[in-house]
């Protein structure tokens, strides 16, 4: 068990370094609209869902109506419907820790997940919960300390939210460098140019993720050989 813990910990570093200061954007936006710390860690703890959050604190802020912010919800967190499904299976032979698993995929831990190369003495069952948990107990301390600091500290945090798009790219140049093949990475990268010219940035990311499955089973025999080329 020390091993797999030390093992998932390693793993889960790079999502801690970004977590920890998305987390705490995330608290502060909170915090100044009107919200304390209470409310960061209950709703990093029940809703966990990244950029959703971020637009939750505009929807408590103004009160949208629950039917709205449904059907928010659903068009922001589409994306996990797809890249969810190929877990499935691996999920339910977690038994008890299926609808957590589940609960708690977001981007980057199905990165992490995807990249998972499990050496001898560590459970990959195990491996796998642990960093799903530390994931998002880096969210949450990151939410509660934004909180805090939105409250006492008294300066400009323009800008502190740009961490998201730092830890993608991070996780992409590792996941880059990690396999020889690079076709479903430059699958990503075209369809999401594509779109994000043709319809613009604010509707791009899910007919850009339907076209990058499509390509994606078209060249099967191209992703399993990315997967088997891993180093």
């Amino acid at each position: 068990m020390e091993k797999t813990l030390k093992y998932s910990f390693l793993q889960s570093v790079p999502v801690l370094l970004g977590y920890v200061f998305l987390g705490m954007a995330f608290g502060i936006l909170l915090q100044q609209a009107g919200y304390g710390v209470l409310w960061a860690f209950f709703i990093s703890l029940t809703v966990y869902a990244g950029s959703m959050q971020f637009v939750l604190v505009s929807f408590l802020r103004e009160g949208t109506p629950l039917g709205v912010v449904a059907a928010m919800t659903l068009l922001i967190n589409s994306r996990h419907i797809f890249y969810g499904i190929s877990f499935v299976e691996k999920f339910k032979r977690m038994g008890r820790k299926y609808f957590y698993m589940i609960f708690s995929l977001t981007d980057e831990t199905y990165s992490l997940l995807c990249a998972l190369d499990v050496p001898d003495g560590v459970d990959e069952k195990k491996a796998s919960f642990l960093i799903s948990a530390m994931n998002q107990s880096y969210w949450v301390f990151g939410s509660v300390l934004g909180a805090v600091a939105g409250q006492l500290i008294p300066f400009d945090f323009t800008g502190i939210d740009f961490s998201m798009t730092a830890l993608f790219t991070v996780i992409f140049i590792e996941q880059w460098m990690g396999y020889k093949s690079h076709f479903p990475a430059i699958a990503g990268i075209i369809s999401s140019l594509f779109f994000l010219l043709v319809v613009g940035p604010d509707r791009f990311i899910l007919p850009s993720l339907i076209a990058t499955v499509f390509m994606l089973m078209a060249g099967k025999k191209k992703v399993i050989h990315a997967m088997e080329g891993a180093k």
